[in-house]
């Protein structure tokens, strides 16, 4: 009898994908999928590309999480600021404007 050498084999590397939590509903998603908006010196922005500095929170894009994060406070208490009128306009406005 002839002995054979098994073959390993050996497991594919799953990719590590970041996930966060919108501020609104609670739901964990990629970072991909969500919206982040930042906090800056200029107020709360949108930050489409995911690495402005300072703080971040997370919405989806859909528009009942932005309503609820903008209306219920939500928002404000994460990053830890209070939202200008002219700040929560442009936000609604961006909202809507996802969908």
């Amino acid at each position: 009898m002839t002995k054979t050498k098994a073959k390993s084999i050996k497991p594919t590397a799953v990719k590590h994908i970041p996930q966060r939590t919108c501020v609104a509903c609670g739901r964990v998603r990629a970072k991909r999928e969500l919206v982040r908006l930042v906090r800056t010196a200029d107020g709360v922005e949108v930050d489409t590309s995911g690495k402005k500095a300072g703080r971040g929170a997370y919405l989806c894009p859909a528009a009942g999480c932005w309503e609820a994060g903008l209306k219920k406070g939500r928002l404000e208490h994460t990053l830890h600021t209070a939202l200008t009128e002219d700040n929560r306009e442009r936000l609604i406005k961006y909202g809507k404007e996802l969908e």
